[in-house]
């Protein structure tokens, strides 16, 4: 345990964004989930809304530096794919 102020300050911060950061990634897993599933029962319809979303959340977990902005961009294309093929 740290005896310097700013150190423990800092360890709470850390906790804090810890938490943040990890609710943030679930909640993109699920929505990759999601789509996938939606595209794996053929329904455009329901996949396109499930892009829409997942895009969404994949562009802001990216913009937050909780993935990596490659991340974000290989996980769209492979989507966006997936999407086109069922149209």
């Amino acid at each position: 345990m740290a005896n310097i102020a700013s150190q423990i300050k800092r360890n709470r911060q850390a906790v804090r964004r810890r938490e943040r950061n990890k609710a943030t990634r679930t909640a993109v897993k699920t929505y990759l989930k999601r789509f996938r599933a939606a595209a794996e029962a053929g329904d455009a319809e329901a996949a396109a809304e499930a892009y829409r979303v997942a895009a969404r959340k994949l562009d802001k977990a990216a913009s937050k530096g909780v993935v990596h902005a490659n991340f974000a961009a290989n996980h769209k294309s492979k989507m966006a794919q997936k999407l086109n093929a069922l149209s």
